[in-house]
């Protein structure tokens, strides 16, 4: 199995300042390797470039830059070409398939804010200290930096990362051949049915506190956000009272974010315990919060039509701020950890469809629907919370996967 462990970095001031360095020179290699292959592409005889002709010209580089570029290691430097070439590869495969293209642009210092080290023991080194009390780690150019393990280690550590986040700075160990922690066997299956009132409602017919972290955090992000835009725009990113109100901005959003990863590791966790087998509605989140389509007034010309886009907007910030696709993937890396199961199914009607698991008829129809909350069969007169019914759906189709399987 493949974990990744994200630890919180506690570097002294001249480390502090050094790290900063190392991602100011790593940022300044990524964007002079962009325009060396834009000046390439321009010139007339519009020369291919890649990343083996970039790399080979590492050692020159660090030969005439001693100060910027030589001292930092020279596999991380790898890594960071690597990063534009698949910026690259990523940019023409958008051009074949038809999409919008989006360019490789240059990053600016406060965008540019990860170095990878590709092999622990090459210009990084992973508990460089094992007789210390402390964790360690070592980075060329910069030394021993104190790390805040508040987790056991396993399996080995392959890359490692250093990344600025929220002003911080983060070591994150990606590691191979851990082994798995089976849980015992509890004899359950059950579907859930994700929502923006209740944040899920399984098949037994609890709900999943949805905790709205966004909307609980709305009065001071809009103030701080409001007090952003007091600014003229000819002197933002210009003055120091500027970026602090940016800053503001952020610290309330990366807070917002570590709020709902940990509400969604909490909740995962404990779905994971509880059943074998874990059924839910395979989702298209990008599709489902897609702004509607305009409609053009056909009797005056240039005007639209109503197309319920306030009220779309709002549904689409309660989805966006519940994290369903987060909270899934989240899921599906615990169940695989404690093999467990997860299986998704097709969503088409599932909310439609009259239950057969629970005594139903297994019509479908819109109208089954009467509210939000609430569902009756129109054919059989069943009666049940829409969300449950929801949830009962996903487990009878969860199940017939297992059962075409065996």
């Amino acid at each position: 199995m493949l974990r990744t462990y994200k630890f919180l970095l506690r570097p002294t001031v001249r480390q502090d300042q050094a790290l900063a360095e190392m991602l100011r020179d790593h940022c300044s290699l990524y964007n002079g390797a962009l325009q060396e292959r834009r000046d390439a592409y321009r010139h007339v005889s519009k020369t291919s470039i890649r990343y083996g002709d970039q790399s080979a010209q590492l050692k020159e580089i660090r030969a005439l830059d001693p100060e910027r570029q030589g001292r930092w290691s020279f596999s991380s430097q790898q890594a960071t070409l690597r990063r534009l070439e698949r910026a690259f590869a990523a940019f023409f495969r958008r051009v074949k398939a038809g999409k919008k293209p989006g360019y490789p642009r240059f990053k600016g210092v406060g965008h540019f804010d990860t170095v990878v080290f590709p092999k622990d023991g090459d210009g990084c080194r992973w508990d460089s200290t094992p007789a210390a009390p402390v964790t360690r780690v070592r980075l060329q150019g910069i030394g021993h930096i104190r790390v805040h393990q508040h987790r056991a280690v396993k399996g080995r550590a392959k890359t490692i990362s250093i990344k600025r986040e929220d002003r911080r700075w983060y070591v994150i160990l990606a590691c191979d051949e851990i082994p798995a922690e089976p849980l015992p066997q509890t004899g359950s299956i059950v579907g859930i049915d994700m929502g923006t009132v209740h944040f899920f409602t399984d098949s037994n017919g609890a709900h999943a506190e949805n905790p709205r972290f966004l909307e609980a955090m709305a009065h001071k992000l809009v103030a701080a956000q409001r007090h952003l835009e007091t600014f003229p725009k000819r002197t933002r990113r210009r003055t120091k009272k500027h970026r602090a109100a940016a800053r503001k901005v952020a610290k309330l959003h990366a807070k917002i974010r570590r709020q709902r990863l940990d509400h969604h590791h909490r909740t995962a966790l404990a779905l994971v315990r509880e059943h074998d087998v874990i059924g839910h509605e395979r989702l298209n989140i990008a599709g489902i919060t897609k702004a509607p389509a305009s409609k053009p007034d056909p009797d005056n010309n240039g005007a639209f039509l109503p197309n319920g886009a306030a009220a779309k907007a709002g549904l689409n910030r309660s989805i966006l701020d519940a994290g369903w696709g987060l909270f899934l993937g989240i899921l599906a890396q615990k169940a695989e950890s404690a093999a467990r199961r997860v299986i998704p199914v097709d969503a088409r009607n599932t909310s439609r469809t009259c239950p057969l698991s629970a005594g139903g008829c297994g019509h479908v129809a819109a109208e089954n629907r009467v509210t939000q909350a609430k569902f009756e069969c129109v054919m059989c007169g069943f009666v049940e919370d829409a969300d449950r019914v929801g949830a009962l759906n996903v487990l009878h189709r969860a199940g017939l996967v297992l059962c075409a399987e065996a």
